[in-house]
């Protein structure tokens, strides 16, 4: 199997090298993909609620765990836009599937954030309404 020319090496220049390389990752979802702003901010807002308010380790983990999904989904989707328009702008059935599918994963995935907020919150929900 060929090396790539952009390997790093190994050892702790290597963790070095992800680590920045995800940092800027992660900056230009912040500066170029409104999407991922909008969601950062819905999980800004969430995940208090999901640090202080009264439930088991597994709850806190699930609610945290899907406000982070969104994310990574996110991110996922981004790349694959970003690969897309890069190879061309001209539309193509394929382009276009592959940017509508990264799409579905989005709201996939937050429509399962919805569902496991609404069903750990329901029961205190409900019981603060009686």
């Amino acid at each position: 199997m060929k090396e790539t020319p952009f390997g790093t090496g190994g050892g702790i220049g290597r963790l070095l090298a992800a680590a920045r390389n995800s940092w800027q990752g992660l900056r230009l979802a912040w500066r170029l993909e409104a999407a991922f702003r909008q969601e950062l901010l819905l999980v800004t807002v969430l995940l208090p609620f999901a640090l202080l308010l009264p439930l088991t380790a597994i709850e806190r983990v699930l609610l945290i765990a899907s406000l982070l999904l969104v994310l990574i989904v996110e991110l996922l989707n981004s790349a694959v836009e970003a690969v897309v328009d890069r190879v061309s702008l001209e539309y193509h059935e394929l382009s276009g599937r592959a940017k509508d599918i990264g799409s579905a994963a989005v709201l996939l995935t937050l429509l399962l954030m919805a569902c496991t907020w609404g069903l750990i919150l329901w029961p205190q929900v409900s019981a603060w309404l009686k």
